[in-house]
């Protein structure tokens, strides 16, 4: 099926987004005023193009191509690059503005745009030659490429030092070899950065189009998350890329750890997005459903869910905020992005369970977003360093003591 017999085939439903924002303490006045306008137009955008159509692409396994110019056109792939290569050159916290913006749509779509930008765009352009940058970040940016990473493998995942796809020597070209697991995008791909090593042990940086002979994408069916994102492995069998698409800049794990590091900074902000809508939903929903004769908000223990779910709402809101500005001041460090994603993300799925249960058993309908938002959580909560590894990242920052070995 073509993209645009699939974009024919999905559903539009009449469903009015009814999200209104949720600022407690009042954080939009930390804001600059370019920062809340290139957050409110990625919020318009998703009610008017993914809030209408996220359920049933979700309840079919579809992805939702189509949107993928759609996200180009706001800027939405590497808006943090320079303009220069066709970026919308933002500041970090704009960038994390919109990924929330896009979460609270659909953590799929706000993956696309993770993947596209922090692991795809910003190795090219922080490790790569200007050549590699002129090729392929304007195409990337535009959404004429569509990219995907690959680090993680069927035996190798939080242990990514183990990997062993490897590139060996062969006069003008790397022969490639190897297999990666669980990679957002990579079926539709048109290229990859792909971490392999060297014949030295040493983790190297590549860029593989994926036309290549002896390179394959198969999808991977039955996911019961993140339906409406695509998901496959790539597969090298002796594949030949020539020298000249090796990322120069780089050696060893600081490479692949430092886009990984982009990219959860951006989940912090895209799951701190799902939350909100949870919460927006869960408190409408009570306010209009009764029961023994008066809304469910009157009850002391919906009032109990209500307000611990704004008061961690509003913790990840200044969480966020701060990590922003220590993004955007280069002070952050890939611990303090760790906690960042790791907190976020267990909060938002804890507050997507509470919002489950006001619903009660209209919670588990796809007349509310509630019960998506929960199963893509669950692998938000895993993708991107597990929620335990997150946990023994922040260990080993206050103690000193490495207790992954």
């Amino acid at each position: 099926m073509t993209n645009e017999e699939l974009q024919a085939s999905i559903k539009r439903v009449a469903k009015q987004d009814r999200f209104q924002h949720h600022d407690y303490f009042n954080i939009d006045e930390l804001l600059t005023s370019e920062q809340k306008m290139a957050r409110d137009a990625v919020r318009d955008w998703v009610r008017q193009e993914v809030s209408p159509i996220i359920e049933d692409c979700y309840d079919r396994a579809i992805y939702p191509r189509h949107l993928v110019k759609g996200l180009a056109e706001l800027g939405a792939f590497g808006p943090s690059l320079p303009q220069k290569y066709g970026c919308a050159g933002t500041d970090e916290t704009t960038y994390g503005l919109m990924m929330q913006e896009l979460e609270r749509g659909d953590s799929g779509v706000r993956s696309a745009a993770s993947v596209q930008g922090s692991l795809v765009m910003y190795p090219i352009y922080k490790f790569g030659t200007e050549e590699q940058r002129m090729k392929y970040l304007p195409k990337l940016a535009s959404g004429e490429f569509i990219g995907c990473f690959g680090l993680t493998e069927p035996d190798h995942g939080s242990d990514p030092s183990s990997m062993i796809t490897n590139i060996k020597d062969d006069g003008d070209c790397y022969i490639l070899n190897g297999a990666k697991m669980w990679i957002t995008n990579s079926p539709i791909a048109d290229v990859a950065v792909v971490w392999a090593k060297d014949e030295a042990g040493d983790i190297r940086g590549i860029i593989v189009d994926m036309d290549t002979k002896g390179v394959t994408a198969p999808e991977i069916h039955g996911k019961l998350s993140l339906r409406a994102s695509i998901t496959g492995e790539l597969v090298f069998e002796d594949a030949r890329i020539p020298k000249s698409q090796l990322l120069p800049n780089v050696k060893g794990l600081k490479g692949p750890l430092s886009c990984l590091s982009k990219a959860r900074y951006g989940i912090a902000w895209g799951a701190l997005g799902a939350a909100m809508d949870c919460y927006d939903s869960a408190l409408r929903y009570s306010l209009e459903r009764q029961q023994f004769g008066k809304p469910l908000a009157g009850f002391q223990l919906t009032q109990k869910k209500l307000a611990e779910m704004i008061t961690e709402i509003t913790k990840a809101q200044l969480l966020t905020w701060r990590l922003g500005t220590l993004m955007d001041s280069g002070k952050a460090t890939p611990a303090q992005v760790s906690m960042g994603k790791r907190n976020n993300v267990i909060t938002a799925l804890t507050i997507a369970r509470e919002a489950r249960q006001i619903h009660g058993g209209m919670g588990i309908t796809n007349e509310y977003p509630i019960m998506r938002h929960m199963m893509n959580l669950e692998t938000v909560l895993t993708y991107e360093g597990t929620h335990d590894i997150h946990l023994l990242i922040t260990g080993m920052d206050v103690t000193g003591i490495n207790a992954f070995k």
